[in-house]
């Protein structure tokens, strides 16, 4: 009867004296290791594919055939990588989505988003085509030469190849926004031009923040040079959103900026009288 208490009273003692006891020496750990260097986006390459515009020249699959949809007569498609945005021109709608280049230099491009202009059924099929070439991640590589070329290459091994021309910005600079209405019909060009010829005839027009008309209208003048990227169809009048840059050493026999579209804002149909 009395050996019980006993017992416990040395269990007790034998755990207090543990307590007592040096603790062992922590397990070594990685904290002083090296962190290996995080991998970026090949700088190199995201500027490339910024101070270009980048037109298709070829599209084939994995056993060489070309890519009919993607490659309409007299309708490339077109890349523009703008900051975080890239869009896509040249089918009948824009296309547009964010995108990013990962350390192993695919390039990714998420959801995109389209305009809602109906257009002949081959441009239709492009866009489709296009958006579903652009949906998963593409080996991208930048092939140096004058001009370069841009090589994307799916899982699938389809691949896409563009011709890259380099763009306003990268040469001349930040532009500053202008919007100009197109007249339907050319115009001869006043001072007239040696050989004679026809001009746009346009007109600056403002806008608000909230994308409403002010003020008056600019006067109708004979617009010589062009306006890269735009395309003027005869019997139709458009409202252009333009990109408007200086050059710093501009030609003496050409305007002293240049002129980019940006964004066709509206388009009338003119009536035949």
């Amino acid at each position: 009867m009395h050996i019980q208490p006993i017992r416990v009273c040395l269990l007790a003692l034998m755990a207090a004296a543990a307590s007592m006891l040096p603790a062992p020496p922590a397990a070594a750990t990685d904290a002083a290791a090296p962190t290996p260097p995080r991998r970026t986006a090949d700088a190199a390459l995201v500027r490339a594919l910024q101070d270009h515009d980048w037109t298709l020249r070829a599209a084939v699959d994995a056993s060489g055939k070309p890519v009919e949809a993607l490659l309409v007569p007299g309708h490339p498609f077109a890349l523009r990588f703008d900051g975080t945005r890239v869009a896509v021109r040249g089918g009948c709608n824009l296309l547009s989505g964010a995108w990013r280049l990962s350390p192993q230099n695919r390039l990714e491009i998420g959801r995109v988003a389209s305009t809602q202009k109906a257009c002949e059924p081959p441009l239709m099929a492009a866009d489709t085509a296009m958006a579903a070439a652009l949906a998963a991640p593409l080996e991208a590589r930048v092939e140096a030469g004058e001009p370069p070329t841009l090589h994307l290459v799916s899982a699938e091994r389809q691949a896409l190849s563009f011709s890259g021309r380099r763009t306003s910005k990268s040469l001349y600079g930040a532009p500053t926004r202008v919007f100009l209405e197109v007249a339907a019909q050319r115009v001869a060009c006043t001072p007239a031009l040696q050989p004679p010829g026809t001009c746009l005839q346009v007109r600056e027009l403002r806008f608000d923040d909230k994308g409403l008309r002010v003020g008056t209208p600019g006067p109708w003048q004979a617009f010589h040079g062009e306006i890269v990227g735009y395309s003027h169809q005869p019997g139709v009048s458009n409202v252009l959103r333009i990109n408007r840059f200086k050059p710093s050493r501009p030609p003496a026999d050409a305007s002293a900026y240049v002129y980019e579209l940006d964004l066709v804002v509206e388009s009338r149909v003119e009536e035949k009288k």
